[in-house]
């Protein structure tokens, strides 16, 4: 079943909300669930996020583990130990984080640039009422997700090579871009009530 562009990004955004407050019980058969089915349809875009994301990824373990007080891992460490507390923080965290990138990896494999577009473009309607320009936030955010996705990708030397590609000069230019036009379905109501409800129930 296809569904709009602007459904799908909406009920990411909802879902990553969601799993910031569900109780862990059901938070962890969620996050299971959404991995799994990335592994099942997006398995190289979701291990490449993964890769991509590792130090940032262990930073934040490393973080939690450290800064949160606690019960010490280790007595024989005294004060240079991680925190017990810490580190079951930080695995939920982490845990999140990872959930957040496996739903991610779907969407993006789901939708082209010019679906992403056409779905930002619809959930910007609002800035018009501002006087603002949704075309514009809707290319430049789809642009700087694209470029950032390919330096990442290309870059194969490590993390300075990675930063530096981000700031090099791009040879491809948008002039001129047709959107596909979409119409909200049955199946995209559906799609956004599920999400909606599992916030809202999240939320109780």
């Amino acid at each position: 079943m296809k569904f709009h562009p602007a459904a799908q990004i909406l009920t990411w955004c909802l879902l990553v909300a969601a799993m910031q407050v569900l109780a862990s019980g059901l938070f962890l058969m969620a996050a299971g669930s959404v991995m799994l089915c990335a592994f099942a349809v997006s398995r190289h875009k979701f291990t490449q996020l993964v890769r991509r994301t590792r130090w940032i990824m262990l930073s934040l373990l490393l973080i939690y583990a450290y800064s949160t007080p606690g019960q010490p891992l280790s007595d024989t460490l005294g004060m240079f130990s991680p925190s017990r507390e810490g580190l079951a923080d930080g695995v939920l965290q982490l845990t999140r984080l990872l959930a957040a990138l496996a739903g991610l990896a779907i969407l993006l494999d789901r939708l082209h640039r010019q679906q992403l577009i056409a779905g930002l473009y619809t959930l910007f309607a609002p800035l018009q009422w501002l006087g603002l320009s949704r075309e514009r936030f809707a290319v430049r955010l789809a642009l700087t997700l694209h470029y950032a996705e390919v330096a990442m990708l290309r870059s194969a030397g490590g993390w300075q090579d990675t930063l530096n590609s981000l700031f090099e000069p791009h040879g491809e230019t948008i002039r001129h871009m047709e959107l596909p036009l979409y119409r909200f379905g049955i199946g995209d109501a559906l799609l956004l009530g599920f999400a909606l409800l599992l916030l809202l129930g999240a939320l109780r």
